[in-house]
């Protein structure tokens, strides 16, 4: 019988770190037992993503799981990143946490580098994504029922009307031959607020559109459902 592995997942809030949520969960040699996030502490979003905390937080309760937040700096240097990020692995060791996974798809410069973050760590890095076609990749999502918002494009790669759209079978269709189905090449970001792993629906809606950076983040905006008392 598979030993049993404790599993902490680098959480980007998009589409990619939820299907790989998905896949694990489907593994018996696994346990997802934490989320981590890398957040930019001066503006309160996800480092890249520029996705609100609360929202992220909302994800990790529909999930139930704990996150681990890693705060940086505003610009930050990779000397930085690494320096904060490696407290969360230690902690992870201190957990019973034997592996790392991540929702990276075929660039292999992004895996040796996690490779090498974790190779003296103790901690065992996992790509359950790794190398799937990505075409049928995004497909097989939308067909699952995962719902995600277009939260940043690279205007460099892709035109800026895609900010702020919903990551569906529309969005795919129309994205230019060029693009990667699920934007591995930095083409854009998501966020999820539909799974298949959910335990509830995330009401959004998307608000303001705005470019910063030489990129087009559209921000996404929690609803409030609650319905108030009759006075």
């Amino acid at each position: 019988m598979l030993g049993l592995n404790n599993v902490l997942l680098s959480w980007s809030s998009g589409k990619d770190s939820a299907w790989a949520l998905h896949v694990l969960r489907q593994r018996p040699d696994v346990r997802v037992t934490a989320l981590f996030t890398t957040f930019n502490s001066a503006a309160d979003r996800v480092a890249m993503h520029a996705v609100r905390r609360s929202l992220v937080q909302a994800q990790a309760e529909a999930v139930g799981l704990p996150l681990w937040p890693i705060e940086l700096p505003w610009p930050c240097t990779n000397q930085q990143y690494e320096a904060l990020v490696r407290p969360i692995f230690t902690h992870a060791i201190d957990e019973g946490i034997t592996a790392v996974a991540f929702g990276d798809l075929f660039l292999e410069e992004i895996r040796a580098y996690r490779e090498q973050q974790l190779h003296d760590t103790g901690l065992t890095p996992l790509f359950p994504l790794w190398q799937l076609p990505t075409r049928a990749l995004a497909e097989e999502m939308i067909a699952a029922g995962m719902r995600a918002k277009i939260t940043c494009v690279d205007p460099g790669k892709l035109d800026r009307s895609f900010a702020g759209r919903d990551f569906d079978s529309s969005f795919l269709n129309d994205l230019p031959s060029a693009v990667d189905p699920c934007g591995e090449n930095g083409e854009f970001h998501t966020f999820v607020y539909e799974s298949p792993i959910f335990k509830n629906r995330i009401p959004v809606e998307t608000g303001e559109i705005v470019e910063r950076d030489n990129f087009v983040f559209a921000d996404v905006l929690q609803l409030n459902t609650t319905l108030s008392s009759p006075s």
